[in-house]
């Protein structure tokens, strides 16, 4: 009988081990795509990284083992190192291939940063010349990312408990997870199998419309769902010309800026459930009176007739406040592109690619329950400015929301914004205008894709320098996986450094 074979207990790389694995289907998936290709051959690059990310990650899964617990410090370094490993990993094609050379290994990073991420920026200039499956590939980082690598490590590990509940929060912004079934394990397949339906539902409803073909309706079925806001084309989805299918990618990204957890509820007991959530309300009327108000402000600027204006001012409300950054920018008519709108557009626009969609969502951005719990905290300050021995408690609907939340959810806030102003202060130093900076440091924290100035839907991140580029992703992580996270993944990784520094005998 063989010795049984040691495995050391490491959490993280276990589960960055088993998410390598993850990413094989997809990678052999484009595989097969560009080999049945005409447009290019980029076949081989994709099959070599799915038996690299097979073998690196087998090796890794069964050399280790999570151990008894996952302890809470553990939790953040988990997650924020599966998405770094993912992002380093899922770039490999794109430099073996012929997107991107070597000595261009910054820009695969990026694009692969930004596809994990769901930001949907690019530095790809001619986003057609690759061929189709390297781009089903790219579309796929941002499904794989939508979701979350360390949910579907999490569907398949039904023994991490408390721990596991702890990591889908990690990796799942927003104040607490739900719990969908008494295991954690398959509240992660419940929230798998809602994400997957309804990336199935868009496919199909792209299907049938006029234009897109299968390709193109799983390409950007993959992408909505994410609220990724990636395209195979460099139009987006203006490439289709068609009010049907921006109305599918409306609702699509509507449906997936709310909470995955909320949706299943709702399959299971009934609708009534989203009109109970607070913070989901609050999303859909920030929608409705941003369209409302940006159809009218274009109207009246003569941007366009009001039916044009009220076309692209919804899609691209619906595309930034749900951090998708889907353009529709038309060749024909229209005014998708979002940087010739006035002044005061632009600012609503700003606010809206802060804020973003809800907690337990795909969306990036602050978050509107964090928004919510923001302003009725100032409110209540300046309540005590008056009262100053009144108690008021911060309520979202009939729910009082407790102190240490709102106290997480203000010091957030202000984290935010002093991670955007010194980003924007940084690459603007780049020789950035500091306009395309600021709204680029923004799009880059919230997860959006495009931002204003030189940055705009029309344009791509080639704009910037190659350290600002890489600023900016560093940011994308940041906003993805929330402050926190990486800075915590930092602080576990400073103090493993000092536990196996060897200990110096000191002589006095």
């Amino acid at each position: 009988m063989l010795p049984r074979r040691e495995t050391v207990v490491s959490p993280t790389v276990h589960v960055v081990g088993l998410a390598l694995m993850f990413l094989t289907p997809g990678l052999l998936l484009s595989a097969a795509i560009e080999w049945g290709s005409t447009t290019s051959h980029d076949e081989w690059p994709l099959v070599i990284t799915a038996a690299i990310c097979l073998v690196v990650g087998w090796v890794l899964r069964s050399g280790t083992e999570l151990g008894d617990d996952v302890k809470t410090v553990s939790v953040f370094s988990i997650v924020a190192w599966t998405w770094v490993t993912c992002s380093v990993f899922a770039a490999l094609p794109y430099v073996m291939g012929s997107m991107f050379t070597l000595g261009q290994w910054d820009g695969a990073l990026f694009e692969s940063i930004s596809g994990f991420s769901c930001t949907g920026s690019t530095v790809l200039s001619d986003i057609e010349s690759n061929g189709r499956g390297v781009l089903m590939w790219r579309q796929l980082t941002q499904w794989y990312g939508g979701m979350g690598m360390v949910v579907l490590a999490v569907s398949v590990l039904p023994y991490l408990g408390v721990g596991g509940l702890a990591l889908m929060t990690a990796e799942a912004p927003g104040h607490s997870s739900d719990r969908l079934a008494p295991r954690v394990s398959e509240t992660a397949q419940r929230l798998w199998l809602v994400y997957c339906g309804v990336t199935l539902s868009v496919a199909l409803a792209l299907w049938a419309a006029p234009g897109p073909n299968l390709y193109d309706a799983f390409a950007h079925a993959f992408t909505t769902a994410a609220t990724g806001g990636f395209s195979p084309y460099n139009s987006s989805a203006g490439h289709f010309e068609s009010a049907t299918v921006e109305a599918i990618l409306i609702v699509g990204m509507v449906i997936c800026g709310m909470n995955f957890a909320l949706h299943y509820r709702a399959l299971t007991g009934g609708g009534h459930v989203y009109r109970r959530s607070t913070d989901t309300v609050a999303y859909l009327w920030m929608l409705a009176i941003a369209t409302v108000a940006l159809t009218l402000l274009n109207w009246r600027e003569g941007l366009g007739s009001f039916g044009t204006s009220l076309r692209d001012s919804a899609f691209n409300v619906t595309t930034l406040g749900t951090s998708t950054g889907f353009g529709n920018v038309r060749a024909s008519e229209g005014i998708g592109n979002f940087v010739l709108w006035g002044g005061t557009a632009q600012i609503v626009l700003l606010g809206l690619m802060v804020v973003g969609g809800c907690v337990g969502s795909t969306s990036g951005g602050v978050k509107t329950y964090r928004a919510l719990v923001g302003v009725k905290h100032l409110v209540r300050e300046l309540r005590k400015l008056r009262h100053r021995q009144g108690v008021f408690p911060i309520k979202l609907g009939r729910d009082p929301v407790p102190e240490d939340i709102v106290a997480s959810a203000f010091g957030f806030l202000i984290l935010f914004t002093s991670i955007v102003l010194a980003g924007t202060i940084v690459v603007a130093a780049t020789g950035a205008e500091f306009l395309t900076a600021g709204s680029s440091v923004i799009s880059a924290m919230s997860n959006m894709g495009p931002g204003l100035g030189d940055a705009g839907p029309t344009a791509n991140f080639t704009v910037f320098t190659r350290p600002a580029r890489l600023v900016l992703a560093v940011l994308m992580l940041v906003g993805r996986l929330e402050i926190y996270a990486m800075m915590l993944m930092f602080a576990s990784l400073t103090k493993r450094l000092r536990s196996v520094r060897p200990e110096v005998t000191r002589f006095r």
